[in-house]
């Protein structure tokens, strides 16, 4: 017998030298594989000691094809596009995509895991709220429920995480505005709905020292997600008090953004890189409409492909292992400087 305890199915793959899948077939139904291939599988088990997590082989003998899709604010056009471009994957490959919106709200969020848990999922995608998770019951249903975070990342909790680069979107924006103009203030709210707002911050603050150059980061007030209307109000108190100290404004999100330019127009000020301009804004996401607004919002993309595509495949490699991964992986994907007439 082997000294070493195996703690998961990739790991008893490894040593046994058997493919994942197989062995995943095997706990599901041993009849289901040959006679020679079940003796190996069952002469390994004894050597390496190794017994699997039999509640999530039961469970896992109840799966139906569906899987859940939770994000936090389907209003919002990023959520959507990421989900849509999820729900095409996951219908290409026979399964049934459901989704969900928790709609900011802790209390709705730890509901639709419970309603989740009832619909036997085979796996579940997932973009939790963050700051106001209850991280716990997130926890324990990722013990259980095959799940891979997306967007938000709640640090050790899922098999996978995939997502955006937040460094990447700020040393973009921020370098660039530095190049061609006045270095720029930080306009983000007070207290951010989402933690990828943190993370923004962060970044800008470092980079802004690394470029030698003194941070100024501008808090408006207000909570939720009804982000155009702080990014409006927070503007509109800004430009009639005259308080701002640069020319150069970069919003945390496109969202805010857009209402700070509903807000720029609405005084009467010029947006934009020409001679008669006054200010100039850039944000961050690429949210589908930031090419409609006027002027046009300068930004950082997220690749939404790229990240709804890996999410999908972590998702299938997590269920075809039988629920668990070698290890928690992480990945980040870069974003991409979208020049456009407001900056």
């Amino acid at each position: 017998m082997s000294d070493n305890k195996i703690k998961n199915m990739a790991e008893f793959a490894n040593v046994s030298g058997i493919s994942r899948p197989t062995i995943s077939k095997y706990f599901n139904d041993p009849s289901s594989v040959r006679d020679a291939i079940r003796t190996r599988i069952e002469a390994a088990l004894e050597e390496h000691d190794y017994r699997p997590n039999i509640y999530a082989m039961n469970q896992n003998r109840r799966l139906t094809k569906n899987i859940g899709i939770v994000v936090p604010y389907l209003a919002d056009p990023f959520f959507a596009e990421i989900a849509r471009n999820i729900e095409q994957r996951c219908i290409a490959a026979g399964y049934w995509p459901t989704l969900f919106s928790s709609h900011g709200s802790q209390e709705l969020e730890s509901n639709i895991l419970d309603s989740l848990r009832s619909l036997k999922p085979a796996g579940v995608l997932l973009a939790a709220l963050g700051r106001i998770s209850n991280r716990a019951e997130i926890e324990k249903f990722c013990a259980d429920v095959p799940t891979v975070l997306f967007d938000s990342d709640l640090e050790d909790i899922g098999a996978a995480f995939v997502g955006s680069d937040n460094y990447s979107f700020v040393s973009q924006s921020v370098e660039y505005l530095v190049r061609s103009g006045a270095p720029p203030c930080f306009f983000e709210m007070r207290t951010p709905a989402n933690p990828n707002a943190n993370k923004r911050r962060k970044a800008y603050i470092a980079i802004m020292e690394q470029l030698g150059l003194d941070p100024q980061i501008i808090k408006v007030d207000g909570e939720g997600w009804a982000f155009e209307e702080i990014g409006y109000q927070g503007a509109m108190e800004l430009l009639t008090h005259n308080t701002l100290k640069t020319d150069t404004i970069l919003c945390s999100n496109d969202r805010l953004a857009i209402g700070f330019l509903a807000a720029a127009y609405e005084k009467d000020v010029r947006i934009g890189r020409g001679p008669d301009c006054a200010l100039r804004v850039a944000a961050h996401d690429d949210h589908p409409f930031s090419r409609f607004t006027n002027p046009s919002l300068t930004t950082v993309a997220h690749d939404y492909e790229a990240v709804s595509n890996r999410g999908v495949e972590m998702l299938f490699r997590l269920i075809e292992g039988g629920g668990q991964l070698p290890d928690r992986t992480e990945k980040l994907f870069p974003a991409r400087l979208i020049l456009r007439s407001s900056a």
